[in-house]
């Protein structure tokens, strides 16, 4: 597991259950979230302590400015989605993650948010790992 790696950081355990781990940025580490009703990725900054954006230090938050739009192009680029959404509500979990969703008109949920919607589908594996690969390449 590539979780933990950075000194003093460790991921919360629902985020850990929830997602899967795809790459390290510079910043964050990309997760998928396993929930195949949406195309969604999840950047975890590595830094210990952190509940909001502006908790970061002044260049981290360039940082994951930059590596969250990057990221956003890459999803939008690999789904053909029609839009991206992106939020850090940590609402249930206290630890700075910035999610990023590609939504497309009649989805599970349109227009609303995803967030509270039905019940998670996880993905199947092999589908887990067909996305993730599909990302990291238009990374």
């Amino acid at each position: 597991m590539m979780s933990g790696l950075k000194a003093g950081f460790t991921l919360d355990s629902r985020l850990d259950s929830d997602t899967e781990p795809l790459m390290w940025l510079g910043l964050c580490e990309l997760r998928v979230m396993n929930d195949r009703r949406w195309p969604w990725v999840v950047l975890v900054p590595q830094r210990p302590g952190i509940e909001e954006i502006h908790d970061l230090t002044p260049l981290d938050q360039a940082m994951l400015t930059f590596e969250s739009n990057m990221v956003a192009h890459a999803l939008k680029r690999s789904t053909g989605c029609t839009k991206i959404n992106t939020g850090a509500l940590g609402n249930v979990v206290r630890q700075l993650h910035f999610h990023v969703v590609a939504r497309n008109e009649g989805d599970a949920g349109w227009p609303g948010p995803v967030w509270g919607h039905g019940v998670r589908e996880p993905y199947r594996r092999d589908d887990l790992h067909r996305f993730a690969e599909s990302v990291r390449k238009a990374l």
